[in-house]
């Protein structure tokens, strides 16, 4: 009988493609995959540990999991990922029900851990080495996702070094991937019925400089465009001071390219984002967005803020406050500042009562729905290439996305259609009406 295995993937996209990268090992080598946890007798937990929220969701699936030794056919617990790499030594001493952890840089090894475990031989054990690896990528992923849209990962790992981010630390430096093993990757997406690929990295934009000696990413972006049935290319996390003006004139031209960015710029004031460690100032950030407006008429810009940073005072969350006022984003995301242990900002003195980091990150939502609302009102009567993703609860309507949604993160724009449509077919929709953040449309057949 073959080894059934499940697995729980947790946190960001990134983390989606390497659960992806270790079914498909396992998938690869005669192990049968389920969703039904009750029968699996391995269960992965792959994890993430950005910030508190993040930490509790993970421990609370460990500990969900581990009721199927009781109930199920459970025979090894393995957690895997980012909280495997930061707390590799609490796991196994504090929930005895963990049989391995494996770290972000042995996800190769995960079918032997799972066949040591499985067949009782296995003693608790640590999998975590450094992350230095880049090839692991290169594995045919078993996608979890049925659909037109596929994340596709260009590099691992972070050089940033921003104070308040304990990813350089989990995930290893900055590692691009070679551009022909992208391209391959991407080919067999598309060939599989993918239509739109998402590229994402911990920063897009760095792509390239660690392996090429320069940024290749507008090079890698012509060449995925060379693949004659995709559709869509988008781009997630792109930092503000590596959006060159070969990328904007990339994203101007190319057909392919969608109007999209998602650049986290953190907050506005200049004394917190030298705190921070980031390298863009708020007279950079704005002549940014000016001349993305300006060369990219009808642009969708998304963004991610943090409030309640060490010493942030009520003058720097009023200059917050007045530059997502007065340069809106279409998209707006915000965090309570988490204070991450072995970090430099958990280190910094002033740190802010959770009480205040809260309710700012209340007001800044407030008004960023406000913003969002303006300028999703003036897409109002035009017409958009919209993706069909499916068909709404309700059975009337569809929905799906067009440029200026990304997946899971950004509303959906629901339409009515007289004639029938088809999953990942493409079709004009008009804007008619908004609803709280949706849009909502009509097909128009010519």
């Amino acid at each position: 009988m073959p080894v059934k295995v499940g697995c729980i993937s947790l946190g960001c996209p990134k983390n989606l493609v390497d659960s992806e990268i270790m079914l498909g090992m396992l998938n690869k080598n005669d192990y049968q995959i389920t969703i039904d946890l009750q029968k699996a007798d391995a269960i992965i937990i792959n994890t993430c540990a950005f910030i508190g929220d993040a930490k509790e969701e993970a421990i609370d699936a460990i500990l969900s999991a581990s009721l199927y030794k009781k109930t199920g056919n459970l025979k090894a617990l393995i957690v895997t990922g980012c909280l495997a790499q930061r707390y590799k030594d609490e796991i196994i001493r504090e929930i005895p029900e963990v049989d391995a952890v494996v770290g972000t840089g042995n996800i190769h090894e995960i079918q032997s851990v799972i066949k040591e475990h499985v067949t009782g031989s296995g003693q608790k054990r640590l999998f975590v080495n450094d992350p230095k690896d880049i090839d692991y990528l290169d594995n045919i992923r078993m996608l979890s996702q049925t659909g037109s849209s596929q994340y596709l990962k260009i590099a691992e790992g972070c050089s940033n070094h921003c104070t308040y981010c304990i990813i350089p630390y989990l995930r290893g430096p900055y590692r691009s991937r070679t551009l022909e093993s992208i391209v391959s990757e991407a080919e067999k997406l598309v060939t599989a019925g993918a239509r739109e690929l998402i590229l994402v990295a911990q920063d897009v934009s760095k792509y390239g400089e660690d392996r090429y000696g320069e940024y290749r990413l507008v090079e890698l972006i012509k060449k995925l465009s060379a693949i004659d049935e995709l559709k869509w290319i988008r781009l997630l996390y792109c930092y503000p001071e590596r959006i060159t003006d070969e990328l904007i004139n990339e994203l101007k031209h190319n057909p392919k390219l969608l109007k999209y960015l998602d650049i986290p710029i953190q907050h506005a004031s200049d004394r917190i984002l030298k705190s921070m460690g980031r390298k863009t100032g708020r007279k950079e950030l704005i002549e940014l967005i000016e001349k993305l407006r300006s060369e990219i008429p009808g642009i969708i810009l998304r963004t991610t803020l943090i409030t309640g940073f060490p010493g942030e005072t009520d003058r720097d969350f009023e200059i917050l406050k007045d530059f997502i006022i007065e340069y809106p984003f279409d998209r707006l995301g915000v965090f309570a500042y988490s204070r991450e242990e072995g970090t430099p900002a958990a280190k910094m003195k002033n740190q802010i009562e959770e009480r205040v980091k809260q309710q700012r990150r209340e007001e800044i939502l407030s008004i960023q729905k406000d913003a969002a609302g303006s300028l999703i009102e003036k897409r109002l009567g035009q017409v958009f290439e919209v993706l069909v993703e499916g068909v709404a609860d309700d059975g009337i309507f569809y929905y799906g996305r067009s440029y200026g949604e990304a997946p899971e993160i950004d509303p959906v724009i629901y339409f009515t259609s007289i004639e029938p449509l088809e999953t990942g077919s493409f079709v004009n929709v008009r804007i008619l009406n908004v609803e709280q953040m949706d849009l909502v449309g009509e097909v128009i057949f010519n």
